[in-house]
This record gives structure tokens, C-alpha cells and sequence, in this order.
């Protein structure tokens, strides 16, 4: 069989360690233990004459299990039967040695393999125990997990579409999903989960179908958004489920918390960011972190696969407020698109393009915007700003790949690097020219005023681009559908700059990354409200925004900024607050 091509982002991952591709980031036991108490306070099936059954789908080296089983025995519960899952021998006989000291006597079966490709088989949904899978293969009480973290670049796409298939998954998915899917098939109607999975479910597209999953097929008990407390050695955001089966049903709703550090001064002390999540507040740990530690309801405003949210009295009457204030969101002025990707840069992208063509540039050579030029309202582009070789143009409203013939420069260039453009296999393999960026956007576009704003920031950066720039693809853009009304842009920049914004995301998404970092994706920003640009407010906001833009740089900048922070307070009917 001759072997698959791989992307350039498959590439990319090739060399991966087999520790990362595995996904194996084992617990810590101070995690370990707040899982296991959780699950102990929530379970409803902990008594009777029969076995509880137990399992750990990813065992790893034992510690959840460990956790969980000192709970119970604490609680009296030791007529157990433990299952377990791991694909790491040597994983495996440290977590049999560990179980076999904790639970002298019990039922211990543990198995060396792959816990998906088990659950696929025997826990399809509402398969009934058939000859194959009769009576060993009954649901479980309690499950416990730490499923493991692998995102599709890294799985391949063989594996992808596997699972895919299986679990009724879509999209960039990651190995985690296709386990909570599985989870929830192997939980008994009245057991109980405690999983522990990266945060990022909760608030990306591709998390959608979990969602979904949660909540038609279980009851989602609890959630703990633990962001950056950096529990894990690994870069990982976790956060905690506590899960109950279809008729484990509660009365009240779903409870959710969440933890970020904050430079706010501390309010609480606690040992550790664990320990933290009994406060309400600014809590400061030993190791001298502070965090900010909020409690609530988990809402999805309405929608079965919705973007989980914390909501209490404070966030929901803060947001309505906005709401009646809102005119229209940022959709409303056009499609939010990612900037062009060569899959070639070396080619395609200089700052040095008159040392290597001397007077005899490229005619096809374009004005380069990236996040190196990132300014509020105005980019800071220097005179060795890169510079694209655009090969690309739009002709009766279609875009193709330009006629080389006519630019003789850009043609003598391009073949001189032509066996390094034609390695891009996929380019070719897709009907495109061997000089074709992988994914340039719309020629016609470059041209027309575009807002342009970065993906991964503490504070939003959103600025102006009146010079016909192409956008590179660390940065987001768009243009107003309607160039008649290109003060929308405008208006989006001042509120998009505004700290009105960083409140609104924070209580409307709040996916924030290590140190605070938020990121503007376009299922966010598309969201971003805007006030009204016809009353009198509105008006005053854009021409605000264009005589800032003007000033840039100078002395006034900071007190014209702060000025229209306030103007964008004022237009959705707040008080403008001090930066959290």
C-alpha cells in the first residue's frame, strides 16, 4: 500500500514524543483526591448487598483510583470490584502492586489495552448484554478518569476518522472527547462520574457534540473550570465533571466554578489552588499566587450544545444590561476571516526582499500585515516590515492564481524555488498551481478598509487597516459587507479596545489561557456587541476612534483612549469599572 501524504501540519507533529502522542499527563495527588471526594459526596449507589463496581478507563499509574478507594473505605463502602484500563504495561504493574496494598481481598481486573476500542464494542448506545457482552460487561457504578489529551494532529487521520465513526464525532476533535462519549455509555443510570479534561470543551466549536452528549445523556452534577492553576507539569487547563446517570436527576441546576489568577490584592488565604475553591473571591495561595474564585450555575443561554457559562445574579443582570443596549453584534458588519497561510513562508515571506532582488523586485510583492504590527486602532509597522508575494488575483468575481507570464520578476523568483514549492504534495493534489499559497482568501478584499485583531492576548488588540495589506494568518480580519458603511469598523474598534470587552468576554465565554490570556476567536468576537451608530453616542464613538487613529503616536494617546473607554461604557448604559 503506498504510504499517505501528510500536511504540512501533520509534519509538523511527526516527531512528537511517544509520551505526548499517548497522551499521558498522570494525575496529582492533591487533584486526584479532590476528584475522588467529590465523587463519594455525590454518589447514590453506595449501598447494598452487591459489589460496587468501579473503573478507571486510563488507569495510569493508579492515583485516582487510589483516591477514590481511601474515600470510600473512610465511608465504609469495601465490597468493591475495581475495573481498570491501560495501554503502558509498565504503567499497568505499578497500578495492580498499588490497588493490590490498598484493597487486600477485592475483586481487582485490570486490563492491558485500549478502553475505547472495549467501549465501542460493548456499551453501544442502548445495546442491550448479548452473548459477547453479557454479564462482565455491565455498567459501572463509579468511574473515575483522567482520560488522556491528544488533539487530531498528533492521533493522525486514520485514528480520527475511527473514532469519528464510532462516537459520532466531527471537526478538530481530541482523543478526551471520544472518552467522555465513551464514559457516558458505560455509566449506570444512577452512578456517578468524576472525569478530569482539558477546559477547552467547554467554549470551542469542536466541543460542540460533548456538549450535547453531557447534557442529553447525563446529568452534569458539577464543573470546576480550573484554568491556569498549573496543577499539571504539562500545559494543561483542566477542569473537573462530576457526572450522574440518566436517573440520577437533581432538582437544582448544575453547579460551576471557576479559578484564574488575578494581580488583584488576596481577601482569603489557602494552602493551594485547591483548597482556594472553598472561597468566594480574591484568594491568595502559600507559593504566593493570587486567584480569583467565582461560584454559580452553569448556563449554555438556552442551547443544548451552548458554550458553557458561569451565571449568577451579578454576570446574568450585568449581561441583560447589555443586551437591551445592544444594536447589533460584530457579525453584523461581515464574515471574520483568518489571514492567508503560504505552507511556505521561507518562499513567499521576507523583510529582505532588496538583498535578494536587488532593484529588481517582484511585481506581485504586497504589504504584509502580522501580529508584530499589533497597535490598538493603529498598526506600528516599521520600514523592514515583511513584505508577501501575492500570486493570486480576483477576475469576474472568482479568484485564481495570476498568469506568471505577465510578471516576469516574480517568475524568475518563483522557479528558482520551485522544487521547494512543489514538496507542498497537497497544493498540487488539490488542482491548485505549484506556486499557489495553500490559502490566500480573497484578492479582492486586500484593498478595502479592514479591521485586523490578534488571536491569543491578555488585553484585545484591534486596529485599522487603511493600506491594503494582505493579513497574515496570525491574525484575524474583516470588512464591512456594505463599504457604505465602513464606520462600523470604527465603531467595532473602539469597543473591541475597550475594557467594556474584557468584561463581556469574561462573563460571556471566559476562555482564557495561562497568565490571563484571553483568546478572540471568530466564534467570540463575531458575538462582540455594538451600540448604536446613528444616535448621538454612537456617532461620538466613531469620531472619536478616527481622530485617535490620526493621533497615533503622540503624548494625547493614553487620555483620548480613556476618553472613549468611557464613551463605550456610556453607549451600552454601565458605569464604566476600573480594570479587574
Amino acid at each position: 500500500m503506498a504510504a499517505l501524504r501528510t500536511s504540512p501540519r501533520a509534519k509538523r507533529y511527526a516527531g512528537v514524543s511517544q509520551r505526548k502522542s499517548d497522551g499521558v499527563t498522570y494525575t496529582p495527588s492533591l487533584l486526584a483526591d479532590f476528584v475522588a471526594r467529590q465523587i463519594v459526596q455525590a454518589g447514590a449507589t453506595l449501598s447494598g448487598d452487591r459489589p460496587i463496581r468501579i473503573l478507571d478507563p486510563a488507569l495510569g499509574h493508579g492515583e485516582l483510583l487510589v483516591s477514590l478507594l481511601q474515600h470510600l473505605r473512610r465511608r465504609g463502602v469495601t465490597n468493591l470490584e475495581v475495573h481498570g484500563f491501560e495501554t503502558s504495561a509498565e504503567a499497568l504493574q505499578l497500578a495492580r502492586t498499588r490497588l493490590e496494598q490498598q484493597v487486600p481481598g477485592s475483586q481487582i481486573h485490570l486490563r492491558h489495552g485500549n478502553f475505547l476500542k472495549f467501549a465501542a464494542g460493548c456499551f453501544e448506545p442502548d445495546r442491550q448484554s448479548d452473548l459477547f457482552c453479557g454479564a462482565r460487561h455491565e455498567r459501572y457504578d463509579l468511574i473515575i478518569a483522567n482520560p488522556p489529551y491528544v488533539r487530531t494532529q498528533i492521533m493522525g487521520a486514520g485514528q480520527t476518522q475511527s473514532l469519528a465513526r464510532q462516537f459520532g464525532l466531527a471537526g478538530r476533535l481530541d482523543l478526551y472527547y471520544a472518552f467522555i462519549l465513551a464514559i457516558s455509555r458505560a455509566l449506570k443510570s444512577d452512578g456517578t462520574a468524576g472525569l478530569i479534561v482539558s477546559n477547552r470543551f467547554m467554549t470551542v466549536k469542536s466541543g460542540a457534540v460533548v456538549r450535547k452528549a453531557l447534557m442529553e445523556q447525563l446529568n452534569v452534577r458539577s464543573a470546576w473550570d480550573l484554568g491556569d492553576t498549573k496543577l499539571f507539569d504539562a500545559a494543561v487547563l483542566p477542569a473537573v465533571l462530576i457526572l450522574g446517570g440518566k436517573d440520577h436527576r437533581n432538582a437544582s441546576r448544575s453547579t460551576f466554578t471557576t479559578i484564574y489568577e488575578t494581580a488583584k490584592p488576596a481577601l482569603h488565604r489557602s494552602t493551594d489552588p485547591v483548597a482556594a475553591l472553598s472561597h468566594e473571591g480574591y484568594v491568595g495561595i502559600d507559593d504566593g499566587r493570587r486567584f480569583h474564585v467565582r461560584h454559580g450555575t452553569l448556563a449554555t443561554d438556552g442551547a443544548v450544545d451552548g458554550v458553557w457559562r458561569l451565571a449568577n445574579g451579578a454576570a446574568d443582570a450585568w449581561l441583560s444590561g447589555v443586551a437591551e443596549n445592544t444594536w447589533s453584534t460584530f457579525r453584523r458588519i461581515g464574515k471574520i476571516r483568518v489571514g492567508v497561510k503560504t505552507c511556505a513562508d521561507s518562499v513567499f515571506v521576507r523583510a529582505d526582499w532588496e538583498e535578494v532582488a536587488g532593484t529588481e523586485l517582484p511585481e506581485l510583492l504586497r504589504p504584509l500585515m502580522t501580529h508584530h504590527a499589533a497597535r490598538r486602532f493603529k498598526p506600528c509597522a516599521g520600514p523592514h516590515s515583511p513584505r508577501i508575494l501575492y500570486p493570486h488575483e480576483r477576475v469576474g468575481g472568482r479568484r485564481r492564481a495570476v498568469d506568471l507570464t505577465k510578471y516576469p520578476r516574480s517568475r524568475t523568483y518563483l522557479e528558482e524555488h520551485r522544487s521547494t514549492l512543489e514538496a507542498r504534495h497537497y497544493v498540487l493534489d488539490a488542482g491548485r498551481r505549484w506556486y499557489e499559497i495553500w490559502v490566500p482568501q480573497d484578492p479582492g478584499l486586500w484593498k478595502r478598509p479592514k479591521l485586523v485583531f490578534r488571536d491569543i492576548v491578555e488585553r484585545p488588540t484591534f486596529w485599522l487597516d487603511l493600506d491594503g495589506s494582505v493579513v497574515n494568518g496570525d491574525c484575524y480580519w474583516l470588512v464591512c459587507d456594505d463599504p457604505e458603511h465602513s464606520d462600523l469598523l470604527w465603531l467595532a474598534a473602539a469597543v473591541g479596545n475597550s475594557t467594556f470587552i474584557e468584561r463581556f468576554y469574561d462573563y460571556r465565554f471566559n476562555n482564557k489561557l495561562y497568565s490571563g490570556r484571553r483568546r478572540f476567536m471568530t466564534q467570540y468576537v463575531e458575538n462582540f456587541p455594538l451600540p448604536n451608530p446613528h444616535v448621538s453616542i454612537g456617532k461620538k464613538i466613531i469620531s472619536k476612534a478616527k481622530l485617535l487613529y490620526d493621533a497615533i503616536p503622540s503624548a494625547a494617546d493614553a487620555t483620548s483612549h480613556a476618553e472613549l473607554n468611557t464613551l463605550v461604557w456610556d453607549a451600552f448604559g454601565l458605569i464604566e469599572e476600573a480594570r479587574r
